[in-house]
């Protein structure tokens, strides 16, 4: 039988997170508690003694591979980490001080929830810490959250499930209700293993499960990301002055749809770097139609979100889960002012019961009504296929780049000939005579920027992903200098219905 999982102390936490020596605490004096009766001074003070701390958490900031950084951390042999009104006062002094500060803050609650012993005051505390986060956020602030065993209760429904990114730690027990209390008001064990964090992790809950020892490096890499500075605007690149090709647009669709060509997945891993892949809509979701991540293109940061091509036939394509996913991307670049892009390759929408169930239609529509308002820059992709609705979804942004055997139609091509002429045979026909291509997306204004392949995506995988990256990096300069007073009407403007 193996050994039962030591978990971290508050301090041997920060000693294993912060650079060595770098810990500074933010910590007073633990004002007495108003009216505690004579039994909860003495829990308190065998609490003091057993933790050696002297309240359930720990404040202060530090350095992460020599990032200041503030921290938040709580200690579970403090009367099971539980939130009380000093405990309270310190979380909320904490956060607006490194609000005040502009400093990136992390928190690794591990709590049983509010303090029993105070009763209601405790809980309404939980509000103010909530309204300190949210400032925190507002203020366009990175808050990052390290979710401990065990996080449940009020702790869980506040302060702990805010983050910008959110990780927890392997085996952690996390929920809203404890299982010793469902227990004790039910008469039967809570169900096993709803409330693991891996199992947090499979439904879109969590961002990723992580050990301790593995923790500086993620908040490092997200902090690389949300607080970059590039240093100037890049030389346009030779992508710049490519003009689309002249092919016929049936021939760019069969190029489009060879399995070997690059998607998303291999455009990050050859053309961005500190790509930290994000999990879900973090409200019970995750859906594979769609790739959430923060990632540098060269110097620029930027969110991702885009079609992750299905690697097999009968896998998942993207369904609204996936674009509820796509709208928590949407709402971190406008927090945290980051610039957004979007890859666009999909041969279509699911197209089943669940989707419609589910809402699709209305999700597609709330994308496009997020993206076309969107207040951060935003560059839009045509890697590959875009066909339907699930295209459109993701195209509207300040500048669109295309590659040179993208194309974009209300339905594939072969849909189209079937709706018109009642057979599938005139494709071809259909595909060109719709406007499909990329040579006449650019005629119409809708893409900027043409990223050639030479003469199949496919059979240059790294170099083209290369060059794609170079206009990604390149584009993304270039919108976040367009004056913002305008923007969204100048984004609007690229859409503007005509005649032809």
């Amino acid at each position: 039988m193996s050994a039962p999982t030591r978990h971290l102390t508050a301090r041997e936490l920060i000693g294993a997170v912060l650079d060595a020596g770098s810990f500074t605490s933010w910590d007073g004096e633990v004002p007495p508690y108003p009216g505690a009766t004579p039994a909860y001074e003495e829990e308190l003070a065998r609490a003091r003694e057993k933790s050696g701390a002297d309240e359930s958490v720990l404040t202060g900031e530090g350095l992460i591979h020599g990032r200041r950084v503030a921290v938040i951390v709580s200690e579970f042999t403090f009367l099971a980490g539980s939130i009380g009104g000093a405990a309270a006062h310190r979380i909320t002094a904490a956060i607006r001080r490194a609000t005040a500060e502009r400093l990136p803050l992390l928190a690794g609650p591990a709590s049983g929830g509010t303090r029993m012993q105070e009763g209601t005051p405790a809980f309404l505390a939980m509000v103010d810490i909530t309204a300190a986060v949210r400032a925190h956020r507002q203020a366009g602030l990175p808050y990052l959250v390290y979710l401990r065993h065990p996080t449940t209760g009020g702790v869980m429904a506040s302060w702990g499930s805010l983050g910008h990114v959110t990780v927890a730690e392997p085996g952690a027990l996390l929920g809203f209700l404890g299982p010793r209390v469902y227990e004790a008001l039910y008469g039967a064990p809570f169900p096993a293993g709803v409330q693991a964090a891996e199992n947090l992790f499979d439904k879109g809950l969590i961002d990723a499960v992580v050990p301790p020892e593995h923790l500086a490096g993620i908040v490092d890499k997200a902090l690389t990301v949300l607080l970059a500075q590039p240093a100037g605007k890049p030389e346009p690149p030779p992508s710049a002055a490519v003009r689309p090709g002249t092919g016929d647009a049936w021939t760019s669709i069969l190029v489009s749809r060879n399995r070997r060509r690059p998607d998303l997945r291999r455009l990050l891993a050859y053309g961005a770097r500190d790509v930290l892949p994000l999990n879900g809509t973090g409200q019970g979701e995750k859906d594979p139609g769609l790739l959430l991540a923060l990632a540098r293109f060269r110097d620029q940061p930027c969110i991702v979100l885009g079609h992750q091509r299905p690697r097999r036939p009968g896998d998942s394509v993207m369904g609204p889960a996936s674009l509820r996913e796509a709208r928590r991307g949407m709402k971190l670049a406008e927090e945290l002012g980051l610039p957004l892009l979007t890859v666009i390759d999909t041969a279509g929408a699911d197209l089943s019961k669940e989707a419609e169930e589910g809402g699709l239609a209305g999700e597609i529509a709330r994308s496009l009504h997020d993206l076309i308002g969107l207040a951060s820059p935003s560059v839009s992709l045509l890697l590959g296929q875009g066909a339907g609705g699930g295209a459109l979804a993701l195209l509207p942004a300040d500048s669109t780049i295309a590659a040179e055997h993208a194309w974009l139609s209300p339905l594939p091509p072969e849909g189209a000939s079937a709706i018109v002429h009642r057979t599938v045979d005139r494709a071809p026909e259909m595909a060109e005579a719709q406007g499909v291509k990329i040579a006449a997306l650019v005629r119409r204004g809708v893409v900027d920027h043409v990223v050639d392949e030479r003469p199949d995506a496919a059979e240059e995988g790294r170099a083209f992903c290369e060059r794609m990256a170079d206009a990604i990096e390149y584009e993304l300069a270039r919108v976040k200098e367009l004056p913002a007073d305008d923007r969204l009407e100048r984004r609007a403007a690229k859409y503007r219905a005509g005649t032809g």
